[in-house]
């Protein structure tokens, strides 16, 4: 029997890591997967505000797992809010890397209700925030706001699984990623 594929997600999520698993048995549906999750610090604010400041605290999870722990894949998913010309919104940013390299992606945007933003730019988390308006407990290892603004059509981890399902192109190809534009 072959060895398993060692996933290692940067947080201890259980919606992170169950995304993290789907596409790694759907991308390698012959494989045995072990998926684990790991507490691994962002080093970015518990809620990110900015691409930017989202993009790096998902970078650090997985370097940080790269240089603590053994695996196959590294991957980290860091959601994050901001203000675009056209409304606030929140996102993930998402990246996966092995030992030889690194893929950023991104998911789609969820607009968000400026009140409920503007609880952000106050400090709180988003998964604090859905909590209080839509009273349940706990939201962010479940469907997420995703899932409470629209209706659960949509989840936290569907949103996941998209950006990651995406973010492993450069592995599936990689001689076409190597080559210089």
């Amino acid at each position: 029997m072959t060895e398993p594929l060692r996933i290692l997600v940067g947080s201890k999520n259980p919606v992170k890591i169950n995304a993290a698993r789907s596409i790694f048995s759907l991308y390698y549906p012959d494989m045995t997967i072990d998926c684990q999750g790991v507490d691994a610090p962002s080093q970015v604010p518990d809620q990110p505000i900015g691409e930017d400041e989202t993009r790096i605290g998902a970078q650090n999870r997985v370097l940080y797992c790269q240089q603590h722990y053994q695996a196959d894949f590294y991957v980290a998913m860091e959601g994050g809010a901001e203000q675009f010309s056209y409304g606030p919104a929140t996102f993930a940013f998402v990246v996966i890397a092995d030992n030889q390299q690194r893929a950023i992606g991104r998911s789609s945007n969820l607009p968000l209700p400026p009140s409920l933003y503007n609880a952000l730019l106050q400090g709180k988390e988003l998964g604090d925030v859905m909590d209080t308006a839509f009273n349940t407990t706990n939201i962010k290892q479940q469907g997420g706001a995703i899932g409470l603004l629209t209706n659960h059509h949509a989840t936290r981890e569907s949103t996941y699984t998209q950006a990651l399902t995406l973010a492993m192109a450069p592995f599936l190809h990689p001689a076409l990623y190597s080559k210089e534009v």
